[in-house]
């Protein structure tokens, strides 16, 4: 296989994990599938992250998910 085709193949699965988590966080059905509510939600969240809350945000943010995934 290709070294290309390999980059593309770990590419999409990465990809495809992501959109699982978007999904598992209930976020699909909570806005009924509208992807410019989830776009904008995602441009909030990496403006919080920027800001001067960032760290702040980045630790609250990091152990509801590692709770989230126990769960």
């Amino acid at each position: 296989m290709r070294t290309w085709q390999v980059e593309r193949r770990k590419r999409t699965r990465h990809l495809i994990e992501l959109g699982g988590l978007v999904i598992k966080a209930g976020i699909v059905d909570l806005t009924n599938d509208d992807r410019s509510i989830i776009f904008g939600a995602m441009i909030w969240m990496a403006e919080k992250l920027q800001s001067e809350q960032g760290e702040q945000a980045r630790n609250l943010w990091t152990e509801r998910g590692k709770q989230a995934f126990k769960d």
